[in-house]
């Protein structure tokens, strides 16, 4: 079982994560594609921040955190290796997005990072909803 502080951490990542989702769909929606690449990739971010919270680590570098979770829970087999998949695409996009001077976002790009921010969000919610009980 995990610590009360680790949950408690857990539970404000994934808050974290549904903040960043839901303004990936109000980018979205507003035609920002960029940004709604940016936030949809970092609501999975904090999604699986959320899950290390309750092993009681954290990595000053994106790629330590996508790591450990591949690891520890692709690897494992406590997520499907889609979620992986999902992570390698948003990383990509998100990076070409926010450094890429030429760099053109298109709508169903941007609309397909936001769908699998979602389906990250809701199947990290659902397991971490599993192990507060």
């Amino acid at each position: 079982m995990p610590s009360e502080k680790s949950v408690i951490l857990s539970k404000y990542r994934l808050e974290r994560a549904k903040e960043f989702l839901d303004s990936a769909l109000k980018n979205l929606e507003i035609e920002e594609y960029r940004t709604a690449n940016n936030r949809a990739y970092y609501s999975i971010f904090h999604a699986m921040r959320a899950v290390l919270a309750l092993d009681e680590v954290d990595f000053k570098k994106h790629s330590g955190v996508i790591s450990y979770f591949r690891e520890h829970y692709i690897k494992t087999k406590v997520f499907d290796r889609e979620v992986s998949d999902i992570i390698t695409s948003a990383s990509l996009i998100r990076s070409k997005s926010d450094y890429d001077d030429f760099y053109i976002a298109k709508k169903d790009e941007a609309a397909e990072q936001v769908k699998n921010a979602q389906k990250v969000y809701i199947i990290t919610k659902k397991y971490l909803y599993g192990v507060y009980k």
